[in-house]
């Protein structure tokens, strides 16, 4: 609920102050007072509306999911509008987008005074009824759950199954693609690596031919090792050192010239061919181990394709199996909601005929498959849409539903805004107003304009809007006010005794 409000500085008010209670709440006033000024800021403090207040504030207690936004959970929030150069909207003093600030509101603050058809969802009415029906049957939840389980699990198969067929009829392109491709490169046949190897071959048949002539050479050198033993032994020299220098620098020498010679048999058009072969593949696919990644790949797709008309046929009789329990599951429902309808129609019908309105046609049709089964309700006011009916006659319908969602209701269901929902009604069809309103109340704080004594009376908290000059101010009227305000709903500036002694008998029905 709202426990409290604070707003500055806006039109005509320039201060106001409410401590608030629940159950409904209501405000009276003169006309031009500034009721639906305060309303609308209200409505501004939890971002659903636009003021040009210095301050709107409201202190509240709700279970806000407010994780996402950074905010701390606390059993108070207090909601604000700020407005300097431009408005500004916080949660706890923590600064969010107006957006945010509505969104997080919403699912406990309604405007009832705009022509929403939310409350006429299907949805919203379907889980009305079912939750009449889980009163006395509480297996339709057991039912729902598995329904709901198995309509997610057959909506995954199916489009798995789409997904299958579709690929069915590109299959033969794709298996004729995927065989090429790894038919190219298996027709390299590359080796990690090779192309490194190919490299260093083709730099050393480069240089073959002057490394030989440079080891012929070098080899003149061993021609003299003689000549040098006999000069170290004639000077007494220790002649190992020159000897072991010299079989190293031979068989330097010997590897390398059997390494060139090796290069005879090697065809340097084979290299360089080969060599391009593999720059190819590389160039197509990044790299050799690329390459071969993606004939492994191609070849699991290859498997894929042969095996498809099998999963295909899985995926079919799995999908036959869960459609059939999905049908079953929703004929079950739907029959246990078609035995509740005839109730649900009564109970309407109750309260609008408390309304005065005339009677509703409550249909069930059979709709496509959902998550809540495939059952939609259609309702009529009398035969007529709900399009073309009054403005009156909508808000009243809309009472009437929410009345009927709140007899089911096992906690509070948040705050409902009304302005002036009896307007130009008769005394009979106000009072029938007020008595669905004081019903409501039980589960909603709800805050009412009214220019009518019968709902006035009702009322768990009445607040008088009054002009002193040019100033609005709000003040909370106890019973020996509320009888004057309510006499002058009645008669008008010049209060009657009669008038003083209706509105005392109205609120004595109260107690």
């Amino acid at each position: 609920m709202i426990e409290r409000f604070y707003l500055k500085e806006y039109l005509s008010f320039k201060e106001v102050e409410l401590d608030l209670k629940s159950g409904l709440v209501v405000f009276t006033g003169p006309s031009g007072s500034g009721k639906s000024i305060l309303m609308s800021s209200i409505l501004s403090s939890f971002g659903s509306g636009t003021c040009d207040a210095s301050l709107c504030e409201a202190t509240v207690s709700w279970e806000l999911d407010t994780d996402e936004h950074g905010i701390e959970n606390d059993d108070v929030y207090i909601f604000k509008q700020i407005k300097k150069e431009k408005s500004r909207y916080f949660i706890n003093n923590q600064s969010l987008p107006k957006k945010a600030m509505s969104s997080l509101s919403a699912n406990y603050l309604r405007h009832l005074s705009l022509r929403d058809f939310s409350d006429f969802e299907n949805e919203n009415l379907l889980l009305i009824l079912d939750g009449r029906i889980s009163k006395q049957n509480p297996n339709i939840d057991l039912i729902k759950d598995e329904y709901k389980e198995a309509f997610l699990e057959h909506r995954r198969v199916k489009k798995e199954l789409l997904l299958i067929e579709d690929e069915q009829k590109r299959v033969t392109e794709l298996k004729e693609f995927a065989a090429f491709e790894i038919k190219k490169i298996e027709d390299v046949n590359p080796k990690v690596s090779e192309d490194e190897e190919l490299l260093e071959i083709k730099k050393e048949l480069s240089k073959k031919e002057k490394a030989l002539e440079a080891i012929t050479r070098a080899n003149a050198l061993f021609e003299h090792e003689h000549s040098v033993f006999s000069a170290l032994d004639m000077l007494n020299v220790d002649n190992s050192f020159f000897n072991d220098a010299m079989n190293e620098l031979r068989a330097v020498m010997e590897s390398a010239e059997e390494k060139f010679n090796a290069l005879d048999e090697v065809d340097i058009e084979e290299v360089l061919n080969r060599l391009e072969e593999l720059s190819e593949l590389k160039r197509r696919y990044g790299g050799i181990k690329e390459a071969l990644e993606y004939k492994e790949q191609k070849i699991q797709e290859l498997q894929k394709y042969e095996n498809i008309e099998i999963t295909k046929g899985d995926l079919e009789s799995k999908e036959s199996t869960l459609r059939a329990k999905v049908e079953d599951l929703a004929q079950k429902i739907t029959a246990l909601r078609t035995d509740e309808l005839k109730h649900f129609k009564e109970d309407l019908n109750r309260y609008l005929k408390q309304l005065y309105l005339r009677d509703a046609d409550v249909a069930i049709n059979s709709s496509e498959y959902g998550i809540l089964g495939k059952d939609e309700i259609l309702l009529k006011l009398n035969s007529t849409d709900l399009q073309k009916i009054s403005t009156g006659e909508f808000n009243r319908l809309r009472l009437a539903v929410l009345a009927l969602k709140s007899e089911f209701m096992n906690k509070n269901g948040g705050v409902l805004m009304l302005d002036e929902i009896d307007a130009n009604l008769s005394g009979e069809e106000s009072m029938s107003v007020a008595k669905v309103l004081k019903e409501l109340s039980e589960h909603f704080q709800i805050f009412v304009i009214s220019h009518q004594p019968q709902l006035t009376s009702m009322g768990d908290q009445h607040f008088l809007v009054h002009k002193k000059g040019d100033e609005s101010h709000v003040k909370e009227l106890g019973f020996d006010e509320r009888v004057d305000e309510i006499a002058r709903i009645i008669s008008g500036a010049n209060i009657t005794q009669e008038a003083r002694e209706f509105a005392k008998e109205l609120l004595s029905l109260q107690k």
